[in-house]
């Protein structure tokens, strides 16, 4: 398979390809960790070219873009493959996911929750170290107090433990 050998040598090195089988393949649209990445896998039917080969983003990857969104670069996609019936077209339609990868995705809202890197938010500004020491201990009061009630029936109350109480 011509094609086969031409995918193999111009992917070769390529981090973002994927030969699952000599007639699958996998291509990640997008830098790992980029929230707009997604995978497209192409597999080739025996009579492809003549016949369009199966597109599918049903890989685990993209299970955080929407339904609707696949659909759309599906279609976008089956497009291109139409016009490319009859010759070796994998390598294009990869290629053409590259090219419109931020067209394919515009739709797709970034500030989800998937991508651990992206947790601080555009617009928040980044509580100060100090604030957020306050807040733990303010926990840990009310944690401690939780464990004087707890203990309270040995008669061994921690040191201090009903100051708050005085000071309201």
């Amino acid at each position: 398979q011509m094609e086969l050998e031409a995918l193999r040598s111009i992917y070769e090195g390529d981090v973002c390809f994927r030969e699952l089988s000599p007639v699958s393949f996998q291509y990640r649209i997008g830098e790992s960790g980029d929230p707009k990445a997604f995978l497209i896998e192409v597999s080739w039917p025996e009579t492809y070219p003549q016949t369009a080969p199966v597109i599918s983003m049903d890989a685990f990857f993209n299970n955080t873009i929407s339904s609707a969104i696949k659909q759309s670069i599906l279609d976008k996609l089956m497009v291109e493959v139409e016009a490319n019936l009859g010759t070796a077209m994998t390598y294009t339609l990869f290629e053409y996911a590259k090219d419109n990868k931020e067209v394919f995705m515009e739709n797709q809202p970034v500030n989800t929750v998937t991508s651990v890197s992206n947790s601080i938010s555009i617009g928040t500004p980044e509580v100060p170290p100090s604030k957020k020491k306050e807040k733990k201990e303010q926990l840990s009061k009310t944690q401690k107090r939780k464990l004087a009630d707890k203990t309270d029936n040995k008669g061994e109350l921690p040191r201090g433990w009903n100051w708050v109480d005085v000071i309201k």
